[in-house]
């Protein structure tokens, strides 16, 4: 099927989902029900591609830290270098005097970076970190 061509199915499901379901499109502000089941199977198309883990994927590692604890600059800007393949862009923002946020946008295999965010974000001194994981889009 070409990625133009639209091809239309029936979904049947009980009433009681379908209400709640409406009301979870309505909230998110989507302008139909197709678009919502779009996004829905994008996103667990996107789910199963960093389970495999070997698909090229990207995503940002979102990090809170104390820049006065020692040294915890130094290591998070040495694993970053370690990593130069898979970190493509930092942004350091100074939120008050003790906390920084960070976020740096990732690409590479899905493993690869899960096992940099983790180790960022067990570090001593980084108070809250997330992975978003997406995808490059080639498959969608």
């Amino acid at each position: 099927m070409s990625q133009n061509r639209v091809a239309r199915f029936g979904v049947s499901m009980e009433s009681a989902l379908l209400d709640k379901f409406d009301r979870f499109i309505e909230k998110r502000g989507y302008p139909n029900r197709s678009e919502a089941v779009r996004d829905l199977v994008r996103n667990s198309l996107v789910r199963e591609e960093w389970e495999e883990g070997d698909s090229e994927t990207v995503g940002t590692i979102t990090l809170i830290y104390d820049h006065h604890m020692r040294e915890l600059t130094e290591r998070l800007n040495e694993h970053q270098h370690l990593r130069h393949d898979t970190v493509i862009s930092a942004m350091h923002v100074h939120l008050d005097h003790h906390n920084c946020l960070e976020v740096l946008a990732v690409k590479g295999r899905a493993r690869d970076i899960q096992k940099l965010a983790d180790t960022l974000i067990s570090l001593k001194g980084v108070k809250h970190g997330k992975l978003s994981m997406t995808t490059s889009g080639k498959d969608l």
